[in-house]
């Protein structure tokens, strides 16, 4: 997902190590994605691109 962010958008991600597998997206302070409130699943890349090439959620 890193590669196709940079890809996408020209810029770098960062993983910010937590515990348990879940992660969260956030750009520009806004949450776009959460495993923990999606119970469990991996985001779809496309419509997180989408989602944040609409500027959120």
């Amino acid at each position: 997902m890193a590669a196709r962010l940079e890809a996408e958008f020209g810029v770098s991600s960062q993983l910010i190590e937590g515990g348990g597998g879940v992660f969260d997206v956030v750009v520009d302070g806004a949450l776009l994605y959460s495993k923990r409130q999606c119970a469990d699943q991996f985001p779809d890349e496309n419509k997180l691109v989408e989602a944040i090439k609409g500027g959120g959620g």
